[in-house]
């Protein structure tokens, strides 16, 4: 099965750039694509400072939608979001005042990546941080989703007026380009001892990096049961398993637990796979309806996420009759949850009105 690579690069323009994320594209993009992979062939999609995080995330969906294995490359700079602290991709219009609006969330990465087979998925990342967010790194970890193997670093911010180079990623760009690629765990060491290297012979202090080293799921792990499921066609199958976990989860810890949420989430992409909107939709609806009831603020990224995906799902809606059924408690969300694209509610509003009239 043919693999999948997305090569990304981004950082700011002007003097809130902290890292040439886009100078190591050049060195990847001459790897030929089966090493970049590991797989015998592969498709490679490149993005070079992009502008826009829903351009981004375009890119990021259908890649994660191949069927084969997928390998991310992502170098660039991480920035908090003042509103919600969290951390973002930085992106080339991005500044502190506007990162909510112009850079990419790190957790649409994850939850795009959520449902991807166990073992299918690995990330390689060179991220550096500014002060802010490199504070918050102390006591939060970057989640990049636990279904996904996860290598690379954080660096701290470079020195006043100075711009680093992503010298991890062009350790693996160079160790790549022998036409040999190791295993991960061993690219990753390889890349680290390369960019220590690097660090050293320019004068500045080596080992400060937040190393990032996550492996990925163990065998036998029930996302990874479902997704080959949901490959071969067993939709009935993978939803009985999540529906099991789910029922497990909410008996041990409560329905409101995220725990019993992350099956129920499950379950809703599952709905999707099987091609079957009007349950994804109501599914997602009542996530959203659980996490706001349980005193989660309309801003954070889970209940954003869910309002957005019930939206999604509603609009492929085809039947007229379920689409009505499941439109005002959808506007009722969007009024509270209006998201991050503009217009979300005026748009249900608007669709209602079209669908009543049809009625």
């Amino acid at each position: 099965m043919p693999g999948t690579v997305l090569l990304l690069a981004a950082a700011p323009v002007g003097r809130g750039c902290l890292v040439d994320a886009a100078s190591v594209l050049p060195v990847l993009a001459a790897v030929p694509p089966a090493v970049l992979s590991g797989a015998d062939t592969a498709n490679v999609v490149e993005l070079a400072d992009p502008l826009d995080p829903q351009a981004v995330l375009t890119r990021l969906r259908a890649a994660a939608a191949a069927p084969g294995p997928l390998t991310v490359y992502v170098a660039g700079q991480l920035q908090l979001d003042r509103r919600q602290r969290l951390p973002h991709l930085a992106l080339a219009r991005t500044t502190p005042a506007n990162v909510r609006y112009t850079a990419l969330p790190w957790h649409w990465i994850r939850e795009e990546l959520r449902l991807r087979p166990s073992g299918a998925t690995t990330l390689l990342l060179d991220l550096h941080a500014d002060h802010e967010t490199w504070q918050w790194l102390r006591t939060s970890p970057l989640d990049s989703g636990r279904n996904n193997a996860v290598y690379g670093r954080v660096a701290p911010p470079p020195a006043r007026r100075t711009v680093a180079v992503p010298a991890y990623m062009r350790g693996i760009a160079t160790i790549l380009r022998s036409g040999h690629r190791p295993p991960p765990d061993e690219l990753h060491q390889q890349a680290l001892a390369r960019a220590a290297a690097d660090t050293a012979a320019a004068g500045a202090v080596a080992g400060a990096d937040l190393v990032l080293t996550a492996p990925g799921p163990v065998a036998g792990d029930p996302h990874a049961v479902i997704a080959a499921a949901v490959r071969s066609g067993r939709h009935g199958d993978a939803d009985a398993l999540a529906a099991r976990h789910e029922r497990a989860a909410a008996h041990a810890y409560g329905p409101a637990s995220e725990d019993a949420l992350h099956w129920t989430e499950v379950r809703a992409d599952l709905a999707m796979f099987a091609g079957d909107p009007v349950r994804s939709c109501r599914a997602w609806l009542s996530v959203a309806e659980v996490r706001l009831g349980a005193g989660q603020p309309p801003q954070a990224p889970a209940v954003e996420a869910a309002v957005d995906r019930a939206h999604h799902q509603w609009g492929r809606i085809r039947d007229a009759g379920s689409a009505r059924e499941l439109g005002p408690p959808l506007a009722a969300l969007r009024g509270r949850v209006p998201g991050r694209r503009e217009g979300a509610l005026d748009h249900v509003q608007r669709e209602l009105s079209r669908l009543q009239t049809q009625g």
